[in-house]
């Protein structure tokens, strides 16, 4: 386990907007609505001092205090649009809720309302490969089922197909391909300074937490939502 003395604020940030899944973040997943089951996970990991939800709705605001949600931030309509990056919607989040505490948190790790398949453990580990190896933050992806080495293909300028990154030697095998993975969206965790006062996600000392496929599925389409809600079917049966 990590350093207990230290504050750990969760941020979870969803917007009322969905394009792909109309209300994405509040529909019901197996009678409950998605942005609880991250509400869930951050109370389980047992780590935080407070879990915040920040949003432009109220409906998600009001459904995450009922789902046990600490504090509410209301997101400005600036940093909820289409266009809008998340880490200022993080920042903002972080600001409000420290205002309202009156406390300053050390760590900050944010949790995707999209991805429901994690559990709390890997929440815990993720802060605990922060915290052992002194990273300025930690990013979880899974490994990548293609290969940019191997059959991951680009269409240059004159409509040549090519691979998208050329290895040193011919790669003729995927299995001989150097290991890639795939950001999953799910966990981000951040040293307070890193996440205000070093700008972009990729650092000098950025770390990989890695998560199985079948806990990396992030809710973007009506497929998704069906394959997430048959795994999580087949887990309450098991």
């Amino acid at each position: 386990m990590g350093d207990p003395m230290s504050l750990k604020l969760c941020t979870i940030c969803a917007r009322g907007g969905s394009k792909g899944v109309k209300n994405k973040n509040i529909r019901l997943l197996l009678d409950k609505p998605l942005i609880s089951y991250s509400i869930a996970q951050a109370k389980q990991a047992g780590i935080f001092d407070a879990v915040a939800v920040s949003s432009d709705s109220e409906d998600i605001l009001r459904i995450s205090k009922e789902y046990g949600a600490d504090y509410l931030i209301r997101r400005p309509a600036h940093l909820a649009s289409d266009t809008a990056a998340k880490i200022p919607s993080i920042q903002h989040c972080v600001r409000e809720t420290e205002r309202m505490v009156g406390k300053t948190y050390d760590i900050i790790v944010d949790l995707d309302a999209t991805s429901p398949l994690r559990i709390p453990d890997d929440i815990v580990h993720a802060v605990d490969l922060l915290e052992q190896t002194g990273a300025s933050n930690v990013i979880t992806g899974m490994p990548s089922r293609r290969s940019p080495y191997f059959n991951l293909v680009e269409i240059d300028g004159d409509g040549k197909v090519v691979l998208s990154k050329l290895p040193d030697k011919p790669v003729v095998r995927r299995q001989d391909a150097p290991q890639c993975y795939d950001m999953n969206v799910s966990i981000y965790v951040w040293q307070r300074d890193a996440l205000f006062y070093q700008s972009g996600l990729f650092h000098d000392n950025t770390r990989l937490y890695v998560m199985p496929e079948e806990r990396s599925i992030d809710i973007d389409s009506e497929l998704d939502f069906e394959i997430v809600e048959m795994i999580m079917k087949k887990r309450v049966k098991a």
